[in-house]
């Protein structure tokens, strides 16, 4: 069944919304994508919605969809709808991308499905109930539908306090033997399942390690290691410099969250007045945002090159405290 697009329609099963939350959910996703302030505001969708122009919609010509399976060998045998015609469209799409050179600095933002954030859940919804409103089948509400995306099943009181324990068990390796130096095989990972009954317990392995070379000295981070700065509210000049006495890394570019803070092809201009400014002022002007009263660190990410050698050294992020 066709549907009639309408902001202020209502699905009476559910309740739902899902015409107008469809375009303010893709809409604030895709804004997220290219790093983008997303908006809710309904007034704003009214208002710019007005100045939609959907075009018409007209059936290509010379397109032959296959009945059945005699037709469609027919259509392969003729080339219809090939091999042929893949390989064309291929060659076009390719044709039309723009060359990496015109591509630098340019950063999107993968958006990884999370079924307990809520615009993620509102598209879901709203897709799934559009395509249920067109065969006639009964809705379903964001809470329903969050349960049904994540195969919620209700926990049980018993397995919830086996797995409170096991982790408080953990915990108190850490905060109990604050003076002792523990190896990972003093920690253990648990599966437990009450079905069979099963429950097993195992050393977790390692994180992944990076190696690179600072002060001529090899050093293998993972995941949980920062290059931590307490050095004040330093400028931006005195940031860059610090890492090439210290480690002597040229950095090459330097961001926080989707907002570049420093980059060797920015503006000539604008970089030299970004040098002269603190830290804090750097991102506040950048990102358009002001830090929480009470956030003390900046968590900064560079590009940095060996200054002896060129090459790139990959180093984890920086935790910049500037409070």
């Amino acid at each position: 069944m066709p549907l009639a697009f309408s902001l202020d329609h209502k699905c009476e099963d559910a309740t739902m919304r899902n015409h107008f939350d469809f375009i303010v959910a893709a809409a604030n996703l895709r804004a997220s994508v290219y790093g983008v302030k997303g908006c809710t505001d309904e007034e704003y969708f009214r208002d710019v919605l007005k100045t939609v122009i959907v075009p018409d919609f007209s059936p290509q010509e010379g397109v032959k969809i296959a009945a059945n399976d005699a037709e469609a060998k027919e259509n392969d045998h003729s080339g219809a709808g090939g091999m042929d015609d893949v390989d064309a469209e291929y060659d076009k799409l390719l044709g039309s991308l723009p060359k990496p050179s015109e591509l630098v600095g340019f950063k999107l933002n993968p958006v990884d499905f999370d079924k307990d954030i809520d615009d993620h859940m509102l598209f879901v919804t709203a897709c799934s109930n559009l395509r249920a409103l067109n065969y006639s089948i009964p809705t379903e509400d964001t809470h329903r539908s969050r349960a049904i995306a994540g195969r919620i099943i209700p926990a049980i009181a018993t397995t919830t306090a086996l797995v409170t324990g096991l982790v408080c068990l953990e915990l108190y390796k850490i905060v109990g033997t604050a003076r002792k130096d523990l190896k990972l095989d003093a920690y253990k990972n648990g599966f437990v399942n009450l079905a069979i009954p099963f429950m097993t317990l195992s050393e977790p392995t390692s994180p992944a390690s990076t190696k690179a070379m600072l002060k001529g000295k090899e050093w293998n981070w993972t995941a949980w290691d920062s290059l931590d700065m307490d050095m004040g509210d330093i400028t931006l000049r005195e940031f860059v410099d610090h890492f090439e006495k210290e480690y002597n890394l040229e950095v090459s570019m330097l961001s926080q969250g989707v907002s570049i803070l420093f980059s060797f092809f920015a503006n000539k201009k604008k970089v030299e007045e970004r040098m002269k400014m603190k830290m804090s002022d750097v991102v506040r002007s950048v990102s358009k945002k002001e830090f929480p009263p009470n956030q003390l660190f900046i968590i900064l990410e560079l590009i940095a090159n060996d200054m002896n050698t060129d090459e790139e050294v990959e180093i984890p992020y920086v935790k910049f405290r500037f409070r």
